[in-house]
């Protein structure tokens, strides 16, 4: 058995990166991966994970000598199942192959965490357990080390392919970003302007009433002094004769 190891490190936040994962194919780079097929997708609310079972189909030359072996064709596919747990923010995607499985065997595990010392980074580690069933232990070897080296292969292609596709996204989001805020401007600019009418209206009309007010009110008094006039007169009236 063989182990590939591979460590990177992201410079987006583990959001930004956990979002474009399931973006990542296909992409200009890893050109390989051609085809990603969810079968299953199941999301806990207590606990906060996402648990998605993946079939991945892979195109890609492999040697004359090994080709010999198996055959022709150069697809193979992969069955993935990963777990996004959005309280630790950490994403573990396990796969294992389903073409020369009995040749072959591939145990692959993809973490992504966010990066204790630096929250707008994020830290990338893969493992790989190969191991090649044959009855030469030459032969085991030589296919365990094609396939360690064609790992690294990808591994660097991935890493290009995901941040050409983590900056796509970025460039999205930050114009997304942009006009959100240009538009919360025109909207608070309009909401100014509009209640400036409306304050200058209200003034308006508050002033009528109250240029109305006063001259009703002064035709009150007006009318109220000449009623208590008349009532004062005859009651004056009244009581002259009385006495």
């Amino acid at each position: 058995m063989k182990i590939f190891n591979s460590t990177q490190t992201f410079d987006y936040p583990w959001d930004h990166v956990s979002a474009a994962n399931w973006q990542k194919y296909p992409n200009e780079v890893s050109t390989h991966v051609v085809a990603v097929d969810v079968l299953r997708r199941e999301f806990d609310p207590e606990s906060q994970k996402l648990v998605t079972e993946r079939l991945i189909t892979c195109k890609q030359p492999i040697p004359s000598w090994l080709s010999f072996i198996v055959g022709g064709d150069n697809k193979s596919f992969i069955r993935e199942i990963s777990t996004v747990d959005r309280l630790t923010k950490t994403v573990v995607m396990r796969s294992c192959n389903m073409t020369m499985c009995k040749l072959l065997k591939v145990y692959e595990t993809v973490t992504y965490t966010q990066d204790p010392l630096d929250l707008n980074k994020t830290k990338f580690e893969q493992t790989a357990e190969i191991t090649a069933y044959a009855s030469l232990r030459r032969l085991c070897d030589r296919i365990e080390d094609w396939s360690v080296e064609r790992f690294g292969q990808n591994a660097s292609k991935g890493k290009q392919g995901f941040d050409s596709v983590l900056k796509h996204l970025d460039e999205q989001w930050n114009g997304l970003a942009s006009k959100t805020t240009s538009l919360l401007g025109e909207v608070n600019d309009k909401t100014t302007e509009v209640l400036k009418e409306v304050n200058e209206k209200t003034s308006v009309v508050l002033k009528e009433v109250n240029e109305k007010t006063n001259v009703v009110l002064k035709e009150v008094n007006e009318k109220t002094s000449i009623v208590l006039k008349e009532v004062n007169e005859l009651a004056s009236e009244i009581w002259k004769e009385g006495n």
